[in-house]
């Protein structure tokens, strides 16, 4: 995609300088000395950046700013000061410009403003053009954004699959999205009008389970005063999605298991079979197939729900989903929380490329949640981020292979770790660390490798 940028500045050998190192960049460049010739040239053609001086000979440079955010909101305008300007340039910012460049500048600023500059042009454009497929009727869509190869493959996944009245088992870590895998395979399915009934099957025992997915007959057990409709029976003609199927008590699988093949429930308490016309979408952390080998999930039921197996890719495997899903949360949470952040810093970005994301899309969202609600201005900056993720940028203190903070911190989190036996509970108290900060840091130094 080709960026067409304009130098709007009284000074030819400012023009210059921005010039020769913009078109370096591969950028369209042209330079304007005067206001009024670069507005008539923008009418005709507009630019996608704009580095504009305040003082120019025959305009207002803020009064163009305006008029520039008024009728052209898909630029981005870069103002350029001297330091005797500062208050004028944050005011400018106040007033929708992407940033400001001060007199005398590097030419390494222009590149990261301009680099900054086509990286929220873009990422505005991607998501204009998801909200359109959206729009146009692709509602797989809905709460997706991914247009990164491994995320592409999914979509197309669901699209081939949605329409095959079939079982899917979803596998992917907690955080990847499997739910809303299991939405948008329902939402494309002759079967999206009728109910979508979530069930999530960890942590509950046989009882519980049977009780929620077939509901019970009035007087099946002591306070069983009315009949239950269960779960199963409520998402008639629609899709039942079992979250973590892999919780499940092998009894209870026994239980699914008939159902699955005989298509028809028996309450708790019920001595009349119920047919039942539904799909199943099941989805899991764990790998199925190893813990059917291991004795923990019936082999059969498997190959009953695994007739189509889509793999959720983490999130540290479609690092350049980042930037677009970032942008995405900016705008769901920015409004709610009454702040005007529009953007993320290039070096906050970076950090945030560098780490590995061991909770995937959920944990980047609660990052930027969080970053939201501390950032002040437009933009969020490294200094809002996670105290542990700005340590991830520590170097070697010298050349002379002196450890790391990074390396010492490890070394004592293992010691701790070794010390309490592996228990994590007491190792946090010790660390003082919150039980999620403390995940982290194992993921990130690789102290659960043997889990």
């Amino acid at each position: 995609m080709s960026f067409r940028i304009a130098v709007v500045d009284d000074e030819s050998t400012v023009c210059t300088r921005l010039k020769q190192v913009l078109e370096t960049e591969a950028y369209d460049t042209e330079t304007f000395q005067a206001g009024q010739t670069f507005w008539a040239r923008m009418e005709q053609f507009p630019f996608d950046i704009i580095f504009l001086d305040l003082s120019l000979p025959d305009a207002d440079g803020m009064t163009l700013l305006t008029q520039l955010k008024a009728r052209y909101d898909e630029s981005e305008v870069i103002i350029i000061t001297g330091h005797s300007s500062l208050d004028s340039a944050i005011d400018a910012i106040k007033k929708g410009a992407y940033h400001y460049v001060a007199k005398p500048f590097k030419l390494e600023e222009i590149r990261v403003l301009a680099a900054g500059a086509r990286e929220k042009l873009s990422l505005r454009r991607e998501n204009r053009r998801l909200r359109e497929s959206c729009a146009s009727g692709d509602e797989m869509l809905k709460g997706f954004i991914g247009a990164s190869p491994a995320m592409q493959e999914i979509f197309s996944m669901i699209k081939k699959v949605a329409g095959v009245d079939c079982n899917v088992l979803l596998q992917g870590e907690s955080g990847t999205g499997k739910e809303l895998v299991a939405k948008s395979i329902h939402r494309l399915s002759p079967r999206k009008d009728l109910p979508f009934i979530s069930f999530n099957c960890g942590g509950f025992t046989e009882e519980l389970i049977s009780n929620e997915l077939f509901g019970h007959e009035k007087g099946a057990f002591t306070g069983a005063t009315l009949t239950k409709i269960g779960l199963l029976e409520s998402a008639a003609g629609g899709t039942v999605f079992l979250d973590e199927i892999g919780e499940m008590p092998i009894s209870m699988q026994v239980k699914l298991l008939r159902v699955l093949q005989e298509k028809r429930i028996l309450r708790v308490g019920g001595t009349r079979p119920i047919d039942l016309d539904i799909r199943v979408i099941a989805a899991s952390n764990k790998d199925i197939k190893k813990a059917c080998l291991d004795g923990s999930f019936r082999e059969d039921l498997y190959y009953r729900l695994n007739v189509v197996t889509l793999h959720i890719p983490r999130l540290s495997r479609r690092k350049e989903d980042l930037p677009l899903l970032i942008a995405a949360f900016i705008e769901k949470y920015s409004r709610p929380f009454g702040k005007k952040v529009t953007r993320i810093s290039p070096q906050a970005l970076d950090i945030l490329l560098r780490y590995d994301f061991p909770g995937n899309v959920r944990e980047l969202e609660n990052i930027i949640q969080r970053a939201i609600a501390l950032t002040e201005g437009q933009e969020i900056g490294e200094q809002v981020l996670p105290d542990d993720l700005r340590k991830l940028d520590i170097n070697m203190i010298d050349g002379e292979g002196l450890p790391t903070l990074e390396e010492i911190e490890r070394q004592h989190i293992a010691k701790v770790l070794l010390k309490t036996g592996g228990n994590k509970n007491l190792a946090g108290k010790i660390l003082n660390l919150p039980r999620t900060t403390l995940w982290r840091k194992l993921k990130q130094y690789n102290l659960l490798k043997d889990e």
